[in-house]
């Protein structure tokens, strides 16, 4: 079976062609990458440009690359270049800066946007799944209340509802400028759902913390906020960490719903590269390029997350 495979996807593979009719070889038709690459990585964007969604992917995945190196794992060196990385990427994607011509969001597709909605989705959603673990853990009731009924209401509305009333009924509530841009208010919304269910990873990490940890903790006069800082949540952080790898992981896949609501996304721009008369033929070969890019980036995280879960497991040995 291995052998039929290699032999289908090597040895009789057509790299070089005009159209899928001369793929005849009876082996994989590789060529519609070379033809319609760009197409899948970079959608719509304007061709002349396209030298900017390209590096601004490089530069996400060398800060993840880089970022392999243990010695830069703190809280502030991963802050800052996380917010680093993502000025620079949507200053390259959007333009009107530097000299940098101003490309509209709704051009905007392909692997680049799939890369956007992940890390804002990411940045934002993890600071604020943060604060909502706080609140419902407040001794306020009615702020604990009202955060368990936000977390619980989005947790149980399937993610294309979330997203399609954001995305295409949000302007006929709120017509002209009000509505603002669609694929900012997709993001955000995204960067919410995934804010909700990180908020029960960080709490179910705070109450897997012995409470001695707290008590000892106000035994020492530290402040509230201290408390927080320094001991409950590094080690709400710590425990949760294998649940909040598995939803980075998940989330990154996720981000392909958008194409339901008008978006181009990896996986449209991937219809778009094979839905044409000359490559109609070569959609096996491009799904599995798509998968294959999906399966590099998400082992790429799950990697990280288990290079970071045995550092913490040695420190605390």
């Amino acid at each position: 079976m291995g052998w039929l495979v290699f032999e289908w996807a090597v040895i009789d593979a057509t790299w070089n062609a005009a159209s899928a009719n001369e793929c005849v070889s009876g082996g994989a038709c590789w060529a519609v990458l070379k033809a319609r690459y760009r197409i899948i990585l970079f959608g719509l964007y304007p061709y002349e440009e396209h030298w900017r969604p390209a590096m601004a992917c490089l530069l996400v995945i060398a800060t993840i690359t880089v970022l392999q190196w243990s010695r830069l794992w703190r809280a502030s060196m991963l802050t800052w270049s996380a917010v680093l990385v993502a000025i620079v990427f949507v200053v390259l994607m959007r333009g009107g800066l530097f000299g940098l011509p101003y490309v509209s969001t709704d051009r905007w597709g392909g692997f680049a946007l799939t890369l956007f909605l992940y890390v804002v989705g990411v940045l934002l959603g993890l600071p604020l799944g943060v604060g909502l673990a706080l609140l419902r853990r407040s001794t306020n009731s009615y702020l604990s209340s009202v955060a368990a009924f936000v977390v619980d209401a989005v947790r149980t509305l399937p993610m294309v509802m979330i997203l399609f009333t954001v995305g295409v009924l949000a302007p006929i509530v709120f017509p002209g400028s009000l509505s603002g841009d669609k694929l900012w208010r997709v993001a955000f919304a995204f960067a919410f759902v995934y804010g909700c269910y990180q908020s029960e990873i960080v709490r179910a990490g705070m109450q897997a913390i012995p409470r001695h940890q707290e008590e000892a903790a106000k035994a020492l006069a530290l402040s509230k906020y201290s408390r927080l800082r320094l001991v409950l949540l590094p080690q709400a952080m710590t425990n949760g960490l294998p649940a909040t790898v598995n939803l980075l992981v998940a989330t990154f896949k996720e981000t392909s719903i958008v194409a339901i609501i008008g978006f181009f996304d990896f996986t449209a721009s991937a219809q778009t590269a094979y839905g044409n008369a000359e490559w109609a033929n070569a959609y096996l070969e491009v799904y599995l390029f798509v998968g294959l890019a999906y399966f590099s980036c998400a082992t790429g995280l799950g990697w990280l997350g288990g290079r970071l879960e045995r550092r913490l497991q040695q420190g605390r040995a």
